[in-house]
């Protein structure tokens, strides 16, 4: 048996966790888990090379799967957006949908400091299971632009810190 349909959304910084609680969250019966970085790598092999091929590529997929994500959460399927909700610009996309389908959400905020993230990351990169590679520098410009969740925002936030 299901619960009322939720929309999850993630917000942190890369290597903060955001795939690994994405998961977790799609356990859940009824629940849906889409992947932007499975999705891009998919999609758009080897043409997301930098931030504006990135920006693009997300952007038109965003677009492509909007419908689709309002129609399960409609039907009363539960939904998690492994897509970083790191502005209030991209927050606004998931809060389109959460708002589209009239069902509650939950925007989780993985707060985990820049070294346990580099850490992370780096582990990760090591491992080459991760359908992209992020140096120190990527991390360094892409962090750079991250704005935690405001209140101002409207959402249901639920912090995890480390």
């Amino acid at each position: 048996m299901r619960n009322a349909p939720v929309l999850y959304l993630l917000a942190g910084k890369i290597g903060a966790g955001k795939s690994t609680l994405a998961g977790k969250l799609a356990r859940r019966p009824g629940t849906f888990l889409f992947s932007e970085d499975v999705l891009l790598a998919e999609l758009y092999p080897g043409e997301v090379k930098d931030l504006g091929d990135y920006i693009r590529a997300s952007i038109r997929l965003k677009h492509a799967l909007k419908d689709h994500i309002v129609g399960l959460l409609k039907a009363g399927f539960s939904v998690v957006l492994d897509f970083p909700a790191n502005t209030p610009e991209s927050r606004r996309w998931g809060k389109e949908l959460f708002e589209a389908a009239d069902v509650a959400h939950e925007l989780h905020y993985l707060d985990i400091p820049n070294t346990i993230c580099k850490s992370r990351l780096r582990a990760r990169n090591a491992k080459g299971e991760h359908p992209f590679q992020t140096s120190d520098a990527v991390f360094d410009k892409i962090s750079s632009y991250f704005i935690p969740p405001m209140p101002e925002e409207g959402f249901t936030v639920i912090r995890h810190v480390k």
